[in-house]
């Protein structure tokens, strides 16, 4: 069912080419085709998936322009001892969990748009775009040595989504202006996964993790 306003994509590789590409449209238009008609999302619309990152057998890779439409990627380990003793009580007792409203959609709705009021300095601005344009040109910003190990940098979605992450961060933060903190603590959600690493690099065993710190290093923060 995409007729929601949350939608989880459990283990979304698991789902074939034609089933991506449906989702595709979903997320980048906010419709829904069915032969000459298109259907219009509930607004807010907003798509959250999980990949099993050890299982391949009976998978689809997804594209990288399905992978770029998300505008964050969290790495989620194993669960605290006290966070898994709550999944033990909560899935132990034969009761089914249940969810109650906390927060009505014309609330979120208002929220993001006081999120994109929040004001980011022209400095600011360069200093996104230092990092993502590092990504792509590595040599340009003194890091000859990350020259051979990106075989594709960031694309300008993550210009965009750098600016908003950090709005939203410094609005949970209750700030009305976002600071370079708000870039780093946020930046790398936004970029492990729209940096691919070529051959050379998987075969030295250095991550996209590893090249965006060394993009957060080398930047000089303004």
């Amino acid at each position: 069912m995409i007729f929601a306003n949350l939608i989880l994509a459990d283990e979304i590789n698991r789902a074939p080419a034609k089933v991506q590409s449906a989702l595709l449209e979903a997320m980048q238009e906010h419709q829904v085709t069915i032969g000459d008609r298109s259907y219009p999302l509930d607004d807010p619309f907003l798509v959250m998936a999980t990949q099993n990152p050890i299982e391949q057998e009976g998978t689809y890779p997804l594209p990288e322009a399905q992978v770029d439409r998300f505008m964050l990627k969290l790495n989620i380990t194993y669960p605290s001892k006290q966070e898994e003793r709550e999944i033990m009580d909560r899935m132990t007792t034969g009761q089914v969990p249940t969810a109650q409203p906390v927060i009505s959609p014309d609330r979120i709705i208002a929220a993001r748009s006081t999120v994109n009021e929040v004001y980011v300095d022209e400095k600011i601005k360069n200093y996104i775009l230092d990092i993502v344009f590092a990504s792509r040109h590595p040599k340009d910003y003194g890091l000859e040595e990350l020259q051979g190990l990106i075989e594709y940098g960031a694309s300008p979605r993550a210009s965009i989504y750098l600016t908003t992450a950090s709005r939203a961060h410094a609005f949970l933060r209750r700030r009305g202006y976002v600071t370079p903190e708000d870039i780093k603590s946020i930046g790398m959600d936004v970029l492990r996964h729209r940096i691919i690493v070529t051959y050379e690099a998987e075969a030295e065993e250095i991550t996209a993790e590893q090249i965006v710190q060394k993009i957060f290093d080398k930047i000089e923060v303004p």
